[in-house]
């Protein structure tokens, strides 16, 4: 059986999850959703990134033990992939101690073939993106993304030889490692411009994996959370889905998923994943979401504008996937109206009826001739979410139309109905990864020939 292995990232438990974090669990649950439609034998991981000197200092602020304070985040993340309908098979937490064991073996692979050493490093960090930095990718000394003054270093650290997979990793991206395409020439110049090693240790902070080999050491945050993907298929059974099909992520996190993780991979002597993919950024009404400024949407709000449906719905459709986007609540108020009400809900519910009415009776189906079953599968396999979306809903509105021109409720015709039937069952045959709430409602009513009129799918808002 075909195998099919999708990861988000692991999320950072330093507050609630909002809707960017939504956005990468919603697509990844799509995905695999649709393998599983497939037949594919399908392995879902997502979790938490839970180690690290900004967790500890989360906790110090709130007079918890850094443990404590991520076990009570980790319930909200648990809860609201619940919400969300986020189906994962895994969710995997970097304090989880077969994790633990991995990343120790991991270290002491790299550690054996010589690609980590002990140096010295001075430079600077910035704490909330657990990120060294060199002083011209500061802007006035002041972290690039956090607009906070970096934190100047000096201290013992081990290495890891980044720079002598170089070669290895251009190699690796002649493949068509990553995802979407327009994302690559970024990194490929990056890494073509020359590699620096990576500290990959820090003595100034407990709260982490301590290196196999000098325990005075803590492991660097990013080679403890990028292992993650690795050593959940070392447990029992999951052995068989590694390499992964597919690790999503957004942008921001781009250069540690397609140069540190193959790299750390190639030297342990592990194949890295197939391919990653770098979504864009959500902005929320135009501005840049900010815990700061309280331009966020949590979960909760989320799925109350319109649904749970709606969301996940307006999520994948109001943005070509890999690309930036604007999450706007009037926006997603409309799609929910004209798209889902007006037209999925108004076919189901004139159909059912006219089906319950007057019944139906088989008939060669020319009207499903002009459902581009092949396009659609093909943007499944090429990632693009959006465009699944827009071929179904044309074929929507060619339903829609179909009714219209056909005027059944005047001829009472049972092989028209019978094109219409077959029609919406293949629609929410496709639309079910997306809107799976909706679709198992849809298949209850098609599912047989004694059809009933729908209850209505989406009330107007």
């Amino acid at each position: 059986m075909k195998k099919f292995y999708v990861t988000t990232p692991i999320f950072y438990p330093n507050d609630i999850p909002h809707v960017g974090h939504a956005y990468t669990a919603i697509a990844a649950d799509i995905l695999a959703r649709w393998h599983r439609l497939k037949g594919e034998d399908v392995f879902f991981l997502t979790g938490t990134d839970e180690h690290g000197k900004k967790i500890e200092s989360a906790a110090k602020k709130q007079g918890k033990k850094p443990k404590e304070f991520v076990d009570e985040l980790v319930k909200k993340y648990k809860d609201d992939w619940k919400k969300l309908n986020v189906d994962y098979d895994r969710f995997i937490r970097t304090t989880d101690k077969d994790h633990e064991k991995v990343v120790r073996e991991i270290l002491q692979k790299c550690y054996d073939k010589k690609d980590i050493y002990l140096g010295k490093y001075e430079g600077f960090y910035c704490t909330p993106c657990e990120q060294y930095y060199t002083e011209k990718d500061l802007v006035d000394g002041f972290c690039p993304v956090h607009k906070i003054k970096a934190e100047k270093l000096k201290e013992k650290s081990y290495f890891f030889k980044l720079s002598k997979y170089r070669k290895k990793l251009l190699a690796l991206y002649k493949k068509g490692f990553i995802l979407p395409k327009s994302r690559e020439m970024e990194i490929i110049n990056r890494v073509r411009g020359g590699l620096q090693d990576l500290s990959i240790s820090r003595t100034s902070f407990d709260w982490g994996i301590k290196l196999p080999f000098d325990e005075k050491h803590i492991a660097y945050v990013w080679f403890d959370a990028l292992t993650n993907y690795y050593s959940a298929t070392r447990e029992k059974g999951k052995e068989k889905f590694w390499p992964a099909d597919l690790h999503l992520m957004g942008k921001e996190i781009l250069w540690f998923h397609s140069a540190i993780w193959p790299a750390i991979l190639l030297s342990a002597g592990i194949k890295p994943p197939k391919n990653v993919f770098a979504h864009g950024w959500l902005t929320i009404e135009g501005e840049k979401i900010s815990k700061t400024t309280g331009n966020v949407i949590n979960v909760d709000e989320l799925v109350s504008l319109a649904g749970l449906d709606s969301a996940r719905y307006f999520l994948m459709r109001s943005v070509p996937f890999g690309e930036d986007g604007d999450f706007s609540r009037t926006a997603l108020v409309d799609r929910h109206n004209n798209e889902l009400a007006d037209k999925l809900g108004n076919l189901v519910s004139r159909v059912s009826a006219l089906a319950e009415k007057y019944g139906i009776e088989k008939t060669q189906n020319d009207l499903m001739k002009k459902f581009k079953e092949k396009e659609i599968e093909n943007h499944f396999e090429n990632y693009e979410l959006d465009k699944v979306l827009n071929e179904i809903f044309a074929f929507v509105d060619i339903c829609n139309e179909y009714v219209q021109e056909k005027k059944p409720w005047e001829t009472h015709d049972k092989k028209v109905l019978f094109e219409l039937v077959e029609a919406i069952r293949k629609i929410s045959f496709y639309l079910s990864p997306f809107i799976p709430q909706t679709s198992e409602k849809i298949n209850k009513i098609f599912e047989t020939n004694k059809i009933k009129k729908a209850e209505v799918l989406f009330k107007k808002i």
